[in-house]
Formats: C-alpha cells, sequence, structure tokens
C-alpha cells in the first residue's frame, strides 16, 4: 500500500463529511481535524473507521492552521488533502499514485473536478479555460502554476524548506499563496487528466449555520484578498485593488440595509473584512455558531 496520510480538516462538517470519508480507499490512514471541541464529533469518527484519528483543536483555528496542524503530523511520504464535501472516485487515487511514480519532481498533483464548468487550477499570468481543457484532453497531466485547495496531493520532501500554508490566513487564498511560493522556489504543480474528483463547493458545513458561514465568507474573502496583495504585490498595489470594493461594499450596505437586513449583513462584512484588512489588524472573524 502507498504511503499516503489522507487528510480531512472539518467545522460543522457532520452531515457531509461520510460521503467523502467513505469514498477513501481502505486501509490508509486518515487524519480529521476538526476546529472545535465536539468530543461526540471525534468518537463518532474514530468509532465508525479504521486507521482513523480526529484532533480536536477546541476553538476555530480556521482552514490553513488546522492544515498545518495535520501536515506536520503525517509521517508518510505523501498526503491527500480534501475538503469534506469532496468525493474520490473509485480510480482516482491509483491514477494520482501513478502519475507520482513518473513525474516524480513534483511539489503537488490536483485531480480534475468534474461537477463544474471551470477547472480547479490555472496560471498566475491569466486562465483561459478552454485552452486549458485542451490540454488536459491531449497529455495525462499539465503543469499548472496553482491548484485550487479541496484536493491536493503532497509530496511531502519538497515542503522541508518552504513549509506549508500561511497561518495568518485564516481561510481563502492560503493555497494560492502556497502555490505561489512553491513557483517561486522553482518547484512545480501538476494536474491529472485522468484523475478526477467531484466537489460540491460551499457545503462542507451543515446547512443550518448557512447564514453565519456566508457572512464569514464575505469578510475573509475582503480581508485574505488585500493581505494576499500585499504579501504579494506591495501595499499600495493592495489599496488600488480592493478600494473601489471596499467602497462598493459600504455604499450597498447602507442603501440594502432597511430593505433586506439578510443581504446587507454581506456586504457589511465584506467592508468590516477590508477595513480589518486596512488597519493591519488580524483575521478575526469566527463565525457565531
Amino acid at each position: 500500500m502507498a504511503d499516503i496520510t489522507f487528510l480531512i480538516v472539518t467545522f460543522k462538517s457532520y452531515s457531509v463529511i461520510h460521503n467523502c470519508l467513505q469514498s477513501i480507499p481502505k486501509g490508509y490512514p486518515i487524519v480529521v481535524v476538526e476546529n472545535s471541541s465536539d468530543e461526540n464529533f471525534k468518537k463518532e469518527l474514530e468509532n465508525s473507521y479504521e486507521h482513523l484519528e480526529c484532533i480536536l483543536n477546541y476553538e476555530n483555528l480556521g482552514y490553513a492552521k488546522a492544515n498545518n496542524i495535520g501536515l506536520e503530523k503525517a509521517k508518510t511520504k505523501y498526503v491527500f488533502l480534501l475538503n469534506p464535501d469532496a468525493i474520490l472516485k473509485k480510480d482516482t487515487v491509483q491514477s494520482i499514485l501513478s502519475a507520482a511514480t513518473d513525474i516524480k519532481n513534483f511539489a503537488l498533483l490536483a485531480p480534475v473536478i468534474q461537477n463544474e464548468p471551470n477547472p480547479n487550477f490555472g496560471f498566475f499570468d491569466g486562465d483561459n479555460a478552454d485552452n486549458l481543457k485542451t490540454s488536459l484532453e491531449n497529455n495525462r497531466y499539465i503543469q499548472v502554476d496553482y491548484i485550487k485547495g479541496f484536493a491536493m496531493f503532497f509530496n511531502m520532501e519538497e515542503f522541508r524548506t518552504i513549509g506549508f500554508f500561511d497561518k495568518n490566513i485564516f481561510i481563502y487564498l492560503e493555497e494560492i499563496d502556497l502555490c505561489k511560493r512553491l513557483k517561486e522556489n522553482q518547484k512545480n504543480i501538476y494536474v491529472i487528466s485522468n484523475a478526477t474528483i467531484t466537489h460540491y463547493g460551499g457545503k462542507s458545513h451543515d446547512e443550518d449555520v448557512n447564514h453565519e458561514m456566508e457572512v464569514s465568507r464575505n469578510w475573509h474573502w475582503m480581508w485574505s484578498s488585500f493581505y494576499f496583495e500585499k504579501k504579494h504585490n506591495g501595499i499600495v498595489a493592495a489599496y488600488l485593488k480592493t478600494f473601489k470594493t471596499f467602497l462598493s461594499a459600504l455604499l450597498k450596505f447602507l442603501i440594502i440595509f432597511l430593505l433586506n437586513k439578510k443581504k446587507a449583513s454581506y456586504y457589511k462584512a465584506r467592508f468590516l473584512g477590508l477595513l480589518n484588512a486596512y488597519l493591519c489588524k488580524p483575521s478575526s472573524y469566527r463565525p457565531k455558531v
């Protein structure tokens, strides 16, 4: 059996995690990092699945920090990171492993998403979805600049010098930041055309917390967008790229507030996320669930 640990970070993911876990081939070690203190969740998973360890963080540390905990715990040559709403196909793991044997000098591999119109990968100098799809149709694997974070196959040896995810990012763009650092260090990222996966997107938590999670998404997307731009292109570029969105979010909140308070809360979250980033405050918002 190949030297792989499967890693899944969860938060309020009770209703979706089992489909993901059941798609993983039997016999592999699995680490679930839960961003809460839910002892019942831990017991249920560990009693239901062999070779599974559930780590409780006892607070919501976010996606980057929680993944780092799992990555640092893993002792295997490879780690296959999955979101709880991602489902492997029957031959996904074997296709990835076959490519890993052929390529060898890679840092990250990724399967191809089947159920969305846009690819789960791209290039920093601009994407052309049609060209990317054509390349995949004609090649077993293609080299890319970045992959999306819901399915990432780590060659752990390649991360010794650069580390894993930026712990300052709670959620959003943490995988793009990691890929950018890999490319700056001349490390390779590939997408494997015959390895496929289903990802439901935005379904990694239970439905009863949808509203609060949407508020959190809006806040953190704005904060992370500014932080990412500042980190890689400088603070002036970050202000220039986000200031129009900052004003737009404030105006939309003020206009919509009396008509639709729920929708207005999303614009308020965008405004406050950017405001905190502008003031160089940490990514501090936590979903109230």
